[in-house]
């Protein structure tokens, strides 16, 4: 998405910093009342900067952590807590994807929006312009999966998330749905080939950015509306049934300028059995009107149990 975005925000992004856009505040969003914020980050500026990150892997230790730039470069890191909450960024090592013949992907292929790990390591991600869901080990395809679902979707709106669930199932979900009033659809790949599982129905002007299964077996979507002037995100959990979405619940919503473009998401469990959902943003890189900035949120409700399909 970041094309569509750049030239709006250019201006938009310098109306709007007196304002102090990209400052955290304590949500007061109506909706937000099921997370609370407990932490913010940056990355260090005397480190590389990634650009465009789109995508985000917490390890189960609440410290390591994998993001996904939309140019075909992944980081890997640390998180440095302080009694848990999330206080600072560590870089530790980064790399760009390959093809099949071991060369740096570039241009339209290198657009990847969205990262899964599977509970065997297989990492799978998905790509929009060249709409496609790829596996890798590290830097190498392993093999693209079937892509015939994806092949009429938008240039530049295309596979913004994708999440494995607790059977590595993939699941992938387009930005756009089409309308105000359609749905999103929701694809599963079985590991033969993809269906059209769920329609995900559409709240708002609001497009989806990124999407996790939490340790509690539902499916967090995140989703952004760009006003013309800054970022309003969400936070949608959503319980699958085994034909048809049984519940909706919104679990997060920031206020315009609470935070920047937040496009990836991955949600776990720590140790004190609470359920987390860590936030990272794209800059589009717009550098000088936008951050990398890392949000997490710790949801109220974390030991709930979702209900089973009637």
């Amino acid at each position: 998405m970041r094309r569509r975005l750049v030239f709006g925000l250019s201006a938009a992004c310098l109306l709007a910093a007196s304002a102090a856009v990209f400052s955290a505040v304590v949500p007061t969003a109506e909706d937000s009342t099921l997370a609370r914020q407990t932490g913010m980050a940056l990355w260090p500026e005397q480190k590389h900067m990634p650009w465009g990150l789109s995508a985000i892997e917490v390890e189960p230790d609440g410290i390591g952590f994998v993001v996904v730039s939309d140019r075909g470069f992944v980081h890997h890191g640390r998180f440095l807590r302080e009694d848990g909450r999330l206080v600072g960024i560590e870089p530790v090592r980064s790399y760009f994807l390959r093809n099949a013949e071991e060369t740096i992907i570039g241009d339209d292929w290198a657009d990847a929006e969205a990262l899964a790990i599977t509970s065997d390591g297989r990492r799978f991600f998905s790509f929009e312009q060249q709409h496609r869901v790829a596996e890798y080990d590290h830097l190498s395809l392993v093999e693209t999966l079937p892509r015939a679902p994806f092949d009429g979707m938008v240039f530049n709106a295309g596979l913004e998330a994708l999440a494995a669930d607790a059977q590595d199932r993939l699941y992938a979900i387009g930005e756009r749905s089409g309308g105000l009033t359609e749905p999103f659809p929701v694809w599963r790949f079985d590991g033969q080939g993809w269906t059209h599982a769920y329609d995900l129905p559409r709240k708002g002007g609001f497009l989806v950015t990124g999407a996790d299964f939490g340790p509690d077996g539902r499916l967090y979507v995140l989703e952004r509306e760009f006003g013309g002037l800054g970022f309003r995100s969400r936070v949608r959990r959503v319980t699958l049934g085994a034909e048809r979405i049984l519940d909706i619940e919104t679990v997060m919503q920031s206020d315009l300028w609470e935070h920047d473009n937040l496009e990836g998401i991955a949600v776990w469990r720590d140790s004190d059995g609470a359920v987390r959902i860590t936030l990272v943003s794209d800059d589009n890189g717009v550098t000088l009107l936008q951050r990398t900035e890392f949000v997490e949120y710790v949801l109220e409700d974390a030991l709930a149990v979702p209900p089973e399909d009637g």
